[in-house]
């Protein structure tokens, strides 16, 4: 082996391990970037101290425009009812169960609001959906709800107003026009926003 190719392999053998071995400056600021990351971390404000998502989640109200549907169903006394005899009221529907959690959640809720507007000519029928007057006769009894309930066994009120879910709430204005409808739990500030202005004109 002449001396010229036992230098070429030497020199290739440097090229190759220079190659493996990242540049000490490479790692150096590599090392620099993870901890200024980790610095970062622990400057950041820790978990109870983020700003948090509202308390009160609450669904908003859509302004809609049709008539009222005819329906007459029975309330806890088993004495008929009809929408037609609200009509010059404001009539709040409300669509519930006692199986669903949201529907017993929103209940002070709507109590609070009726008793504040209930000298304004409004009114809340609170129509359960298919359960049996025993049952929801039951449960109002351990609420402090005093507004009229209805019991429709059968469901037709969730057809009249093309509603398939709980709660579903739709206000009625002295008209006789449906005039707002919503799907969910209400707080009180909106109902206050939005249902005070048609109890108002």
């Amino acid at each position: 082996m002449t001396k010229r190719n036992s230098s070429h392999r030497r020199n290739r053998k440097k090229e190759q391990l220079k190659k493996k071995n990242p540049p000490v400056g490479m790692i150096t600021m590599g090392v620099g970037i993870v901890l200024i990351g980790l610095a970062a971390l622990l400057m950041l404000p820790k978990a109870d101290s983020v700003v948090s998502a509202p308390e009160e989640y609450s669904s908003i109200p859509m302004e809609v425009s049709y008539d009222a549907p005819e329906l007459e169903l029975e309330n806890l006394a088993g004495e008929p009812e009809s929408l037609e005899d609200y009509r010059g009221q404001v009539v709040l529907v409300n669509l519930w169960a006692t199986w669903c959690p949201p529907c017993k959640a929103e209940l002070p809720v709507l109590q609070e609001y009726y008793e504040d507007h209930l000298a304004e000519g409004f009114v809340i029928l609170g129509i359960d959906s298919q359960e049996k007057p025993e049952k929801v006769e039951e449960y109002i009894a351990t609420t402090d709800v005093s507004y009229p309930i209805w019991i429709d066994e059968h469901g037709d009120a969730g057809l009249a107003f093309s509603s398939y879910s709980l709660p579903a709430s739709f206000v009625i204005d002295r008209e006789g026009t449906v005039r707002l409808a919503w799907t969910g739990a209400i707080s009180k500030p909106m109902l206050e926003e939005h249902v005070t202005l048609i109890i108002e004109e």
